[in-house]
């Protein structure tokens, strides 16, 4: 049995954690949760651990040799789940307060492999897994698992019967067929005819089986007129649609919109060519292009090829039979490229590169013929390196579902915020930190903002192996910088010294730049977005930090003070620019309780927030919040109540003190 030490002190149940109790052994619930982790992003499930209002508490298993040989037969029944994910070291036994807990490592399972399910039915037993805990899945999202599953017949090459060349946009075919030949001016394929020409590129097919021969989803999808496309028979929910939102003036929802509205054939070759030529004119990127000695642009630079290869792998990526279809979204600080759909592969796979999976292939070859959606891999890594290269924050991957949808997000905000850089210079000196190399400061930077740092934290921000990684950080251990934490999976580093001061702290959570990365999001389908969801109103009309409905009153008065959010904001800005603040507590299982502490304050320095708006934006469970830490920052004085004469007021609310860095 082997000893690890864990941060229980604030870790809880999430997304990708499951405590089970097991005193009666092996719990009915824990195949549900396997299978959802497996059907998900995988996760861990702790046997012998119980979550309560008051945190995580270690209960033990008893025997827990014999839960393991329990474990191990049952997983390995197929009348109890099909299909066994698990090597012997994804199970381990811990030693944790003198009791035994087993700690399950679940995999995402591959595209091959899902569904995983409990029992014999897929369609009873399939589950995925949300914030709201394990959720039996629909028909529908089995089915669509089913689908993705085959690798040799593509989503895209469906024939579509009844339909013909006359449903083809012509324009859209000349112009592609001139960009072609710009770039591969003597290929063999154009000369063709263009059925013939379709043909070869996969957007026209006959099955010999049947003898039925015409269009494929792809050739529509890609050249055909918008009502053709959106028929009934073919792709009723397509949806494209590019927004700007660039403009000075808040009340002004976009600078710039390209949606489906009739003034042009709304194919997916159209979409593209208007959204990189919008891409490339935007003089706000501030990356200038090279030129030649006549002063005309010669070729693209890195950046904005991944902004073409992002919008490419949205286009070749999504399920275009999904909801909400293509949203390319351009904000003063980030680009946001959206698809309906799951991803085929993991987001580690994805980070890693050099393995293609792809949703449409006739559409990928199309884009490949332009020198677009190259084959080599996920075009993610590629994307990373880019934005590596500008020392910017790293674009983070995310995936929701009901409905199912991928969201690619690239920050254009700097990876090296100074106020932590001076404070780190400070504390080590400047020639020691001179010494180091990027990947190291930004390492010490990472720690220093989130209050620890992992090799998995650092996977999805630098461009160099896990290995790799792995030497950074013990180096600089060895260089006095960091201490280690934990073994194996559970290992962080902290800042030697302990974390910055917590009124440094503040400042710098308080007032950091939208745009970060790797945030949690609120989409359509998102659990913290539905109507129902104690998350959806999270700024009632009359109580908004911002509402006119606060003037007047001294207690609502003072956000213009100790550095606060002053002057109108929309409701939409004040919510993204929370969910930033929130971050570094949101996404991760597990911080420290002194980071969560300052998070808090720094989400109430931009006005009053009930325990249902933070524990939101932080999702954790509310009554633990408050019990734990809240309550402990009021003591402190650190945060104020709206109604201090009526502590357990209905409508309660906190804001930060005014001058206070506690």
């Amino acid at each position: 049995m082997s000893q690890q030490l864990h941060l229980f002190d604030s870790l809880s149940e999430g997304r990708d954690i499951e405590f089970k109790s097991a005193r009666g052994g092996l719990p009915r619930s824990l195949w549900e949760t396997y299978s959802a982790f497996a059907n998900t992003a995988g996760g861990v499930i702790y046997l012998g651990i119980k979550e309560t209002d008051e945190g995580a508490v270690v209960q033990g298993v008893d025997d827990p040799d014999g839960l393991l040989r329990d474990f191990w037969a049952a997983i390995n029944n197929r009348q109890k789940v099909n299909e066994n994910l698990l090597k012997a070291d994804d199970v381990e036994v811990l030693e944790l307060d003198n009791r035994y807990v087993l700690e399950i490592h679940v995999p995402r399972a591959s595209r091959e492999q899902r569904p995983v399910y409990v029992g014999l039915d897929p369609y009873e037993g399939s589950y995925r897994r949300d914030h709201e805990g394990d959720f039996k899945c629909r028909r529908s999202e089995v089915q669509g698992m089913f689908a993705d599953q085959s690798d040799a017949v593509a989503a895209d090459s469906r024939i579509l019967e009844h339909f013909g060349l006359e449903d083809f946009d012509e324009a859209s075919l000349r112009q592609y067929r001139n960009r072609m030949a710009s770039r591969q001016p003597s290929h063999p394929w154009l000369s063709l005819e263009d059925t013939e020409f379709l043909a070869k590129l996969g957007g026209w097919r006959r099955d010999r089986a049947t003898g039925l021969e015409g269009p494929t989803v792809a050739g529509l999808l890609m050249f055909g007129r918008t009502q053709a496309i959106t028929d009934n028979e073919a792709v009723p929910a397509f949806q494209v649609d590019y927004r700007e939102r660039l403009a000075a003036d808040e009340n002004v929802r976009w600078s710039d919109r390209l949606t489906v509205d009739g003034t042009w054939e709304a194919n997916l070759f159209q979409f593209y060519m208007r959204v990189v030529q919008k891409i490339h004119n935007d003089d706000a990127l501030k990356i200038p292009f090279a030129r030649n000695a006549q002063g005309y642009r010669e070729g693209q630079t890195v950046v904005h090829e991944a902004l073409q290869e992002a919008l490419v792998n949205a286009l070749i990526h999504a399920d275009h039979a999904g909801q909400g279809g293509i949203i390319v979204e351009r904000f003063a600080e980030h680009f946001e490229f959206s698809n309906p759909g799951t991803l085929l592969l993991s987001v580690e796979q994805l980070i890693r590169g050099g393995v293609s999976e792809c949703r449409n292939k006739s559409l990928q070859t199309m884009f490949q013929m332009l020198g677009a959606g190259d084959r080599a891999g996920s075009g993610l890594d590629k994307i990373r390196s880019s934005w590596h290269a500008q020392h910017w924050q790293s674009p983070s991957l995310h995936e929701r579902f009901r409905p199912d949808r991928v969201k690619l997000i690239l920050p254009m905000v700097s990876l090296l915020p100074d106020g932590f850089l001076q404070a780190i210079r400070h504390r080590f000196g400047e020639t020691s930190v001179r010494g180091l190399d990027e990947d190291e400061v930004q390492t010490l930077v990472t720690a220093a903002f989130e209050g620890q740092v992992t090799n998995q934290r650092l996977q999805s921000m630098l461009t160099a192996h896990r290995v790799d990684i792995t030497q950074i950080l013990r180096g600089l251990v060895d260089k006095g910088f960091l201490e280690a934490h934990g073994q194996r999976r559970g290992a962080y580093y902290t800042l030697v010294g302990g974390k910055i001061p917590d009124n440094q702290d503040a400042a710098i959570l308080g007032s950091r730049r939208i745009g970060s990365a790797d945030v949690p999001l609120n989409e359509p389908g998102s659990p913290h977005n539905a109507p129902d969801s104690a998350h959806s109103e999270s700024f009632p009309p009359h109580n908004e930090p911002f509402s006119p409905h606060n003037a007047g009153r001294e207690s609502h008065s003072e956000h213009a003070t100790s550095g606060r959010a002053t002057g109108p904001a929309s409701r939409e800005d004040v919510q993204t620019l929370l969910e930033r603040i929130a971050e570094p507590v949101s996404r991760r299982a597990r911080v420290r309780p002194e980071l969560l502490r300052q998070t808090i304050l720094a989400l109430c320095n931009h006005g009053y927030l009930s325990l249902r708006d933070i524990a939101g934006l932080l999702r954790r469970d509310a009554r633990n919040l408050r019990d734990r830490h809240i309550s402990v920052l009021v003591e402190r004085g650190a945060l104020r109540l709206e109604y201090p004469e009526v502590p357990n007021h209905r409508k309660q609310r906190y804001v930060t003190a005014v001058g206070e860095n506690k």
